[in-house]
């Protein structure tokens, strides 16, 4: 198993990794919007849109949750930038310690939507889509890091906006960020899908599967990056 993470090349396996957490950005992205009083926790597009809505009352949409869930993304991309400002390029254990803070902070709160969601009040999901946001927040931030193109794990308009732009209806410049770029918006797509059908049964289920998918990311990338050369200056 580890000869065949480590035969993986860098760049390669990198997208697949991100990916993997685009998915999980669908996933977690669902939970919130649908089960956790319409706030987006991965896509603060969507937040500041509904933002703008809800501050002159537009469909009764909530202030309070986007609002929290946004300053709570800026926090967690601080923090990350923060802790990777002079941590070397690529994998690195810094990053291996942000993204096991996600994949936590993710299994901890599915845990304990497990054994109360009939009690969680309206401040108690507030607090959650916050904590949430600030861990998207982290992975952004360390996906940004990274580095692998047109994946950032937490939004797809530019993606989409290059696959169009530079497909043969555009510009035609399009060449193998094609498939990364496509397979990007069917995963978070999917990720949505499937934690919609979750929320059916349990509203952790789906944070449970996002944070045991973050929890294997991390896993993979700090094996791989024991077996790989650094980055040449």
């Amino acid at each position: 198993m580890r000869r065949r993470i480590a035969a993986e090349p860098r760049d390669r396996f990198h997208l697949q990794l991100m990916l993997a957490l685009t998915f999980s950005t669908g996933v977690i992205d669902a939970v919130g919007y649908l089960g956790l009083d319409r706030v987006f926790t991965g896509n603060m597009t969507g937040n500041v849109v509904i933002l703008g809505m809800g501050l002159v009352g537009g469909g009764n949409l909530p202030v309070v949750g986007p609002l929290l869930a946004l300053g709570g993304f800026m926090a967690g991309a601080a923090l990350g930038g923060r802790v990777l400002k002079s941590a070397e390029p690529g994998w690195s254990p810094r990053t291996t310690a942000l993204f096991s803070l996600v994949a936590t902070t993710m299994l901890v709160v599915a845990v304990l939507l497990l054994f109360i969601e009939n009690d969680l009040s309206h401040a108690g999901g507030v607090a959650i889509t916050t904590t949430l946001g600030a861990a998207m927040g982290v992975q952004a931030a360390s996906a940004r890091f990274i580095g692998v193109k047109d994946v950032t794990t937490v939004v797809v308009t530019s993606t989409i906006t290059g696959l169009a732009a530079d497909s043969r209806l555009g510009s035609g410049a399009s060449s193998g960020d094609s498939l990364r770029r496509g397979s990007a918006v069917v995963l978070i797509l999917a990720g949505a899908a499937v934690g919609a059908a979750l929320l059916q049964w349990h509203l952790g289920v789906g944070l449970l599967l996002a944070g045991a998918l973050t929890a294997a990311v991390t896993a993979l990338g700090t094996i791989h990056s024991k077996h790989v050369a650094p980055y040449a200056d």
